[in-house]
């Protein structure tokens, strides 16, 4: 079971950590790449792996634009999956203005070394850290000559030839292609809610929907349209997981007022207000459209929810 440490002074005595740096939002197929060689290089040496990640994101503080940035994983998600990629800690950084006016330098000598003594850092190719993100890899390894650390530079990884990053995890999800998001991620992209009233329209033709209601307001939510979803609803403590179907939008047939998140779990008809719901995005289905009354987006409904059916049981 991963360790979190959340305070910065109270940190362990690490044994010969292996020790990488990053937001790892997403924790996706590049950063796989980074932790694989963590695990490696900690199991040749008996030593324990060290992620060291920060929150709130650093664009949030440094950013020209504060506040546009929206994350693939929050700070309780990225733990999770990187609990399940077989991290031994994660040290939670607070990021502040002060940390990001440390020189490249002082982030070196008295953040890095004095804090977590590492046997060996590893760093993603792009990685720059320090003011003016004026530190690189030759300057991380001229300091491990010094101070008696190693340091490695793992490459970027490709996926159809491009290399994964979160930026390009974000477009392709706000664009709707599910499918190349996935791929970067190596596993469906997922968000969580909790389920409130809506105007149970849906009930009325056939398709109760459980309307969400997203948490954290930082939480990127994918582009308008239908999707084929699997989902764990959490029902007193009680966690079951259904196929479904999502629509993301403005419900033009409807209203056409709000945007909302609204998901139709096959099969299922149980009062769920107040319940959470994790959704698990698999496939998209089609764009949002304006039909001409509710018995032609009935029919249609029908149809998206033989797709959903056929997609998931496709992709197992």
């Amino acid at each position: 079971m991963m360790q979190v440490h959340e305070h910065i002074e109270q940190l362990p005595t690490f044994t010969n950590a292996v020790v990488t740096i990053g937001t790892f939002d997403g924790v996706h197929l590049g950063h796989k790449a980074i932790i694989d060689q963590l695990k490696r290089t900690a199991q040749e040496i008996g030593g324990e792996t060290v992620i060291i990640t920060f929150d709130p994101h650093p664009r949030t503080i440094i950013s020209s634009v504060p506040g546009d940035l929206k994350l693939l994983t929050l700070i309780h998600e990225k733990a999770r999956l990187l609990n399940e990629a077989g991290i031994d800690h994660l040290v939670v950084v607070p990021f502040n203005t002060a940390f990001a006016m440390q020189s490249a330098d002082d982030y070196i000598r008295a953040f890095l070394f004095e804090k977590f003594k590492p046997h060996t850092i590893i760093i993603g190719y792009d990685h720059r850290f320090g003011k003016g993100r004026n530190g690189d890899f030759t300057m991380l390894e001229a300091y491990g000559r010094e101070l008696g650390f190693t340091v490695d530079e793992i490459e970027g990884q490709n996926v159809a030839e491009v290399v994964v990053s979160s930026t390009k995890v974000r477009n392709a999800l706000l664009e709707s292609n599910i499918e190349k998001a996935n791929a970067y991620l190596g596993y469906p992209y997922f968000f969580s809610g909790k389920v409130i009233a809506g105007n149970q329209l849906g009930r009325t033709i056939g398709f109760p929907t459980a309307n969400l209601q997203i948490a954290a307001a930082e939480k990127l939510i994918p582009g308008n349209g239908v999707y084929a979803v699997t989902a764990i609803l959490n029902k007193n403590n009680v966690f079951s997981t259904y196929k479904g179907m999502m629509n993301i939008g403005f419900r033009p047939t409807v209203d056409g007022k709000r945007r909302m998140i609204e998901v139709n779990l096959l099969d299922f008809s149980d009062d769920i207000y107040e319940c959470s719901l994790e959704v698990h995005v698999h496939a998209f289905i089609r764009g949002e459209v304006k039909f001409d009354g509710i018995e032609a987006l009935k029919a249609q409904l029908q149809k998206d929810a033989v797709v959903a059916r056929e997609l998931l049981t496709t992709i197992g």
